[in-house]
């Protein structure tokens, strides 16, 4: 029998170093009631006052982030598309150390770069793929309609300039249905590939399933946001300094309500 190493540094248990999440991972999700809607979001506004100094930090170099961006022409955008999932990631990151009872970073912003790269960049990858898809098909009923009220020399008839208005319309609003899956897909995605390691396929798959089970709930948490989106606004949009952070903190929770059991 080996003698113990009075030298040798004290080691804890790792049960005492890791705080494990209670539940268990539910494949597909669970169905829950319309009334969690709300609760999503008043438990991210629980995760907010947690941390406010640091959440509102966060989102001012998000914007930031985003406005540099925008600034560079075509790669830009196309990088920060991509990107997205990776910052959602480490936000995912940040709110589960909050729900062990640790405290929010501001590192966790960038926390994604150095846990599933890869996989959220591949995310990322797809949702730019799928947008420009949606993008091409409203620009090409778009475009269509300006033809041909061009070639009929329509340009000053009032018929056809309400006519290609309306066609207008009608591709901004099949590009709004055609988005809604594509947010199915991605809304759990970032999160379940930083929390659980599933391959990007299988995450898109997990989140289009854990959506599809709770549209009701969704139904509800979209009109709720909504109301709150208006009110965000209205003081030069400084409220988005509070609902952005509480949104993001809803997306973990909602996850967390879904797929822990």
């Amino acid at each position: 029998m080996s003698t113990p190493n009075p030298y040798a540094a004290p080691k804890a248990p790792v049960a005492d170093e890791t705080l494990v999440l209670p539940g268990n991972f539910t494949p597909g999700g669970r169905k829950r009631p319309a009334g969690s809607g709300w609760a999503w979001i008043a438990e991210g506004w629980r995760f907010f006052m947690k941390a406010p100094g640091i959440w509102i930090a966060i989102t001012l170099v998000m914007l930031v982030i985003s406005f540099a961006a925008n600034f560079i022409p075509f790669i830009g955008p196309l990088a920060l598309t991509v990107l997205t999932p990776v910052f959602v990631g480490g936000v995912m990151l940040g709110c589960r150390a909050l729900d062990e009872g640790k405290e929010l970073e501001f590192r966790h912003l960038f926390a994604g770069f150095q846990n599933q790269l890869g996989s959220l960049a591949t995310l990322g990858a797809i949702y730019l793929g799928c947008i420009i898809v949606i993008g091409l098909i409203v620009g090409l009923i778009t475009g269509a309609s300006m033809f041909a009220m061009m070639r009929g020399g329509g340009a000053q008839d009032p018929a056809m300039v309400a006519g290609a208005m309306a066609s207008m319309a009608i591709a901004v609003l099949i590009g709004a249905a055609l988005f809604v899956p594509v947010a199915m897909l991605m809304w759990f995605a970032p999160a379940l590939v930083v929390l659980h390691q599933l391959a990007p396929v299988e995450a898109l798959k997990q989140s289009w399933s854990g959506c599809l089970k709770n549209i009701v709930p969704y139904l509800v948490y979209g009109v709720v946001l909504l109301v709150l989106a208006v009110v965000a606004s209205l003081p030069i949009m400084l409220g988005w300094l509070v609902l952005g952070p509480v949104t993001a903190a809803s997306i973990y929770s909602s996850y967390r309500d879904i797929y822990l059991s």
